[in-house]
C-alpha cells in the first residue's frame, strides 16, 4: 500500500465570526503531487499555514510524514519546506549567496557546494553571481523553490506557485513541480488556476467556503458530470499557444495561417 505523507482529519478554523475551514478532511499519498483547488477566500493558504505549523486549527487533526502538526511541531518542520505566494529571496544578495545563506542556517555542510548544485538543477548557473534584484520573476520563482529544498525535505507546500509569472516562467515551474515528484518528494500545491491542477496534480481536491466538495483523480472528477458529446467544433488557438509558438516554446504556428481548423471534441 502506498504510504501517507498528509493527513487531515476534521480541521477548523475561524477568525472571529468569519469560518475559514468548515471540517477540511483529505489524505495525500507519499511522493505525490496533490492540489488543493479554491478561488481566492476559499481557504487554501490558512490550510497549508496549520500543516506547516504556522497557524493552529481550531478543532481536528493533521499529520505530516506521521507527525502531528499540533504536538510534534518541530519534527514537522524538519520534515517539510514551505514556499509562499511570493518569493521569499533577498535582492541583495546574488543567486548563491541567497542559497549559502539558507544552507548555513540548516548548519549543513559545504554550503558553497550545495548552491552550485542547485543553481546548475535549476538552469541558475550563470546568474548565480548577479544580485536577486536584476532577476526575472520566473527566475526568483525557480530560485525560491530551489532554496526551500536546501535539506532535502520529505515534503514541500507550494502555495500559489505560478501567480503572476509569465506563460514560459509558468512551464518551467511546472517541470519543476513534476521533477520534484519524480524525485519521491511530496507536493501539495495550492492553486486557483484549473489548467495548472490539471497538468500538474494526481490527485485535486477542490476546496470551497471552507469544505471539500470534491476530491479524486482528474478520471474521477470528469465522471461527476454527464459523458461529453462528440461534435464538430471550430478551435481558434488560445492568445497562450500564440505567444509560446512566437517565443519558440510549445507547437508551431504557421506564419500568415489565419484559418481555423477543424477538431473533433
Amino acid at each position: 500500500m502506498t504510504a501517507t505523507a498528509i493527513r487531515v482529519e476534521g480541521i477548523e478554523k475561524s477568525y472571529k465570526d468569519l469560518h475559514v475551514l468548515r471540517g477540511v478532511d483529505f489524505d495525500v499519498a507519499s511522493g505525490s503531487i496533490f492540489a488543493l483547488l479554491g478561488s481566492n477566500g476559499a481557504g487554501k493558504t490558512t490550510m497549508v499555514k496549520i500543516l506547516s505549523t504556522l497557524l493552529k486549527a481550531d478543532a481536528g487533526s493533521a499529520a505530516v510524514e506521521g507527525f502531528d502538526v499540533a504536538a510534534e511541531s518541530l519534527q514537522v518542520r524538519q520534515s517539510i519546506s514551505l514556499t509562499g505566494q511570493f518569493a521569499a529571496v533577498d535582492e541583495v544578495l546574488t543567486g548563491k549567496e541567497n542559497l549559502v545563506l539558507v544552507a548555513k542556517l540548516r548548519h549543513l555542510k559545504n554550503p558553497g557546494q550545495i548552491a552550485d548544485e542547485l543553481l546548475a538543477q535549476f538552469s541558475l548557473t550563470e546568474a548565480g553571481p548577479r544580485k536577486v534584484a536584476t532577476y526575472s520573476g520566473g527566475m526568483r520563482r525557480r530560485l525560491d523553490i530551489a532554496m526551500s529544498l536546501i535539506g532535502d525535505p520529505k515534503v514541500i507546500f507550494l502555495d500559489e506557485p505560478t501567480t503572476g509569472l509569465d506563460p514560459e516562467a509558468r512551464l518551467e515551474v511546472w517541470q519543476i513541480v513534476k521533477n520534484l515528484a519524480n524525485q519521491g518528494t511530496t507536493v501539495l500545491l495550492t492553486t486557483q488556476y484549473l489548467d495548472e491542477a490539471e497538468q500538474l496534480a494526481d490527485r485535486i481536491a477542490i476546496l470551497h467556503e471552507g469544505r471539500i466538495i470534491a476530491n479524486g483523480t482528474l478520471a474521477e472528477l470528469k465522471q461527476l458530470l454527464p459523458p461529453a458529446k462528440i461534435e464538430y467544433v471550430e478551435k481558434q488557438p488560445s492568445l497562450e499557444d500564440i505567444f509560446l509558438a512566437l517565443v519558440g516554446t510549445g507547437s508551431n504556428v504557421p506564419a500568415g495561417n489565419n484559418e481555423s481548423a477543424k477538431d473533433r471534441s
